[in-house]
């Protein structure tokens, strides 16, 4: 809770004024009542009419400060509430930024999703009805006890013996209600997160017709969701009418013993009204408290998943002071002795793990085992191998989306580790095999890395690289939308957008991600257009699967279950009739039937 409130101190000022509203507010509401003593006693009583239309006066000039009071209260505290929520949100999706791809890889976006949204949601109601307000709620609390205490302290005691009863009844609540709700906010999030998957994944769940399935699924998730919701229910509807009865109760013993007082003498009539109207508004803000107090459930219970958010530590973090590069560098990129596991820490940067059986036997699951190579300025370097031999995680390494287990890499002699983050993923230009659009438009796509960038060097981005062709005829042209991750485009289209992007951001160093392989073979023609365009004069790292598309770099390299087995030019590597060798027998062998069957259809 002291965390949570440490979010109100910018807005002291309007806490403050809402303060002073509530406890004008309250002061309204306790001078009421005991203007119904006055009229009943001194006037009604007495029959007396002058001087009475002068109370009524005053009763309703109360009731309209009370109006403001209330009104200064809710707009002031819903104002402060808003604000708190959008601070929340922006520290939460700044943290969510600075946080490296490992804690991605391991939380489902709708997850993440609800400490956004619904979590936020939930602490907005604390603040802007719970926090504040109870202030006020105990400023009545205590005001109708003085105040009775001082009209007659006998029959105070006789409404205030049943408060015992309403802390058993508290001390009940409060045991079992915050339980329940953080499995309640547990279960949202998962249907957040199984939609999110499903929602984004519906065309491949209707080809495999898993909606029967998934549909079930979510049953499932929704079901227990609404279990853990109806128990939630029965706690607060359970609290809510036994505090109306223990405040039934207190009236009847206030009838019982203050009427018995009226009757002699001891008490007047005009009292014992007041004390009934008083026993009602002590038992109100006490109601009240009982819903604030499931709101505060709640809330901590939602508090606890967002700081848990935020205490996440940021692992791929700038250094406190980066050196820079020297002067003249030229973005030579070297791999020294490298070790690489997802499910390994990084060790220190002194650290070079060396092969040995220790490693080679030990928990963590080597994705890169001792690599080392060179990049120099200007090289070409093709990167093959299969299916998990380690090819992509490169890249991410080189980019610092993970940070080393072993070893170092090094630009231009500079541990990556030391350099400012933003500088150093500033001197790459990436193209994925799967394109990631945003929504916006096509030249605010284009201009990623730099939204300041001029329209003319967009332009000639996307003419360089043959994407100008489709642009022009959209409807928009470069202004036309994109759907979310450019879902009206064509595989070939994204990717032409993709070279145009990185082409823009003029990278010293171009990486291609298996650039070329979901497009067709006319796309190709204009995509392996566009990347002899990006690769001139840029030292280029290419990840291939088909070799044809990397015979004419200056190296290429063969990874084999996490090691660097091979490294030569095209016709060196088919020499060595190693691993390189087979994998181009085996693709041509499929390549040469491919054309044979298609010849004959």
């Amino acid at each position: 809770m002291r965390r949570l409130l440490q979010y109100l101190r910018p807005y002291s000022r309007q806490v403050g004024l809402a303060l002073v509203a509530i406890v004008v507010g309250g002061a309204a509401q306790l001078a009421q009542p005991y203007l119904f003593k006055v009229a009943i006693d001194r006037y009604i009583a007495n029959g007396q009419l002058a001087g009475l239309e002068n109370l009524a006066a005053l009763y309703l000039g109360i009731v309209a400060v009370a109006f403001a009071a209330e009104y200064a209260q809710t707009w002031l505290l819903q104002l402060t509430g808003q604000r708190i929520m959008f601070d929340l949100r922006m520290a939460i999706y700044g943290h969510l930024q600075r946080l490296d791809v490992r804690y991605y890889d391991r939380n489902p976006v709708g997850r993440l999703m609800t400490r956004v949204t619904s979590d936020v949601d939930v602490l907005n109601d604390l603040f802007t009805s719970g926090v504040v307000s109870v202030i006020g709620d105990v400023f009545l609390l205590v005001g109708i006890m003085v105040v009775m205490i001082g009209m007659n302290w006998r029959l105070a005691l006789v409404a205030f013996a049943v408060l015992p009863l309403i802390a058993l009844i508290a001390q009940w609540f409060r045991r079992n209600v915050r339980d329940s709700y953080r499995v309640v906010r547990g279960w949202i999030a998962r249907i957040n997160a199984f939609l999110q998957e499903n929602i984004t994944g519906m065309s491949t769940v209707q080809l495999f017709r898993r909606e029967g399935l998934n549909f079930t699924r979510f049953d499932e998730i929704d079901a227990r969701h609404r279990d853990a919701n109806i128990e939630s229910i029965f706690y607060y509807a359970t609290f809510y009418p036994a505090i109306e009865a223990v405040g039934a109760l207190a009236s009847a013993l206030i009838i019982w013993y203050g009427g018995g007082s009226v009757l002699a003498g001891t008490l007047t009539l005009g009292a014992l009204v007041a004390f009934l109207q008083y026993s009602q508004r002590f038992f109100r803000p006490i109601s009240d408290m009982s819903e604030k107090f499931n709101i505060l459930q709640s809330a901590m219970a939602s508090s606890e998943r967002i700081f848990k958010l935020l205490d996440e530590p940021v692992t791929i973090a700038p250094p406190a002071r980066p050196v820079a590069r020297p002067e003249g560098a030229t973005g030579h990129i070297a791999f020294d002795h490298v070790w690489f596991a997802y499910n390994a820490a990084p060790v220190a940067r002194s650290v070079r793990l060396q092969p040995d059986p220790g490693l080679e036997s030990g928990t963590p699951d080597y994705v890169l085992r001792d690599v080392s190579f060179e990049v120099k300025p200007g090289e070409r370097v093709g990167i093959v191998g299969a299916t998990g031999a380690g090819k992509t995680t490169l890249i991410n390494l080189l980019l610092r989306f993970y940070d080393v287990t072993g070893g170092r890499i090094t630009i231009d002699g500079v541990d990556i580790r030391r350099l400012d983050l933003a500088e150093l993923r500033g001197l790459f230009g990436l193209v994925l095999q799967d394109v990631y659009l945003f929504s916006g438009t096509i030249g605010e796509n284009i201009r990623l890395g730099n939204q300041a960038m001029d329209e003319g060097r967009v332009r000639r981005a996307a003419e360089a690289v043959h994407a100008d062709g489709f642009i022009e005829r959209l409807p928009h042209g470069y202004e036309a939308a994109v759907a979310e991750r450019g879902s009206t485009l064509s595989v070939g289209q994204k990717q032409l957008l993709s070279f145009a992007r990185a082409l823009a951001s003029d990278p010293r160093v171009l990486m291609l991600d298996e650039a070329t392989s979901s497009v067709d073979t006319e796309t190709e023609l204009l995509v392996r257009d566009a990347l002899r365009v990006l690769m001139a004069g840029r030292t280029t790292i290419a990840i291939a699967h088909r070799l044809s598309t990397i015979q004419d770099m200056d190296k290429i390299l063969v990874l084999h279950k996490g090691r660097l087995r091979e490294s030569g030019t095209h016709q060196e590597l088919l020499a060595q009739r190693g691993i390189y060798f087979k994998l181009f027998e085996l693709q041509y062998k499929g390549e040469t039937r491919t054309e044979n069957l298609e010849l004959k259809t």
